[in-house]
């Protein structure tokens, strides 16, 4: 899946106000860690992740992947947080065209 430039920027807009739902430790990306993101992906559609400091991987790489084991987009890296998105079967959230 692929969003727009401008829809990325709607969907950072959203999260801006979130606060992190999941955080990422020492032992890094998980296959449990993997699972909560796609239930919470399922429920919620954008989530916002923290990854602590005692966590040594990279940040944009953890945002790749979990994006890419959850079949979501990363829309955002900031620091040591990301945003993820995936529509549900029922869509809450409507993008822009």
């Amino acid at each position: 899946m692929t969003i727009t430039s401008k829809q990325r920027a709607y969907l950072r807009g959203l999260a801006m106000t979130m606060d992190p739902v999941y955080q990422i430790g020492k032992d890094s990306l998980t296959p449990e860690i993997v699972k909560g993101l796609d239930e919470v992906l399922e429920a919620r559609e954008l989530i916002k992740v923290s990854v602590q400091k005692n966590c040594e991987d990279d940040v944009r790489v953890l945002a790749d992947m979990a994006s890419e084991r959850t079949r979501s987009v990363p829309v955002q890296v900031i620091g040591r947080k990301f945003v993820l998105y995936r529509p549900a079967k029922k869509p809450v959230i409507v993008l822009p065209n």
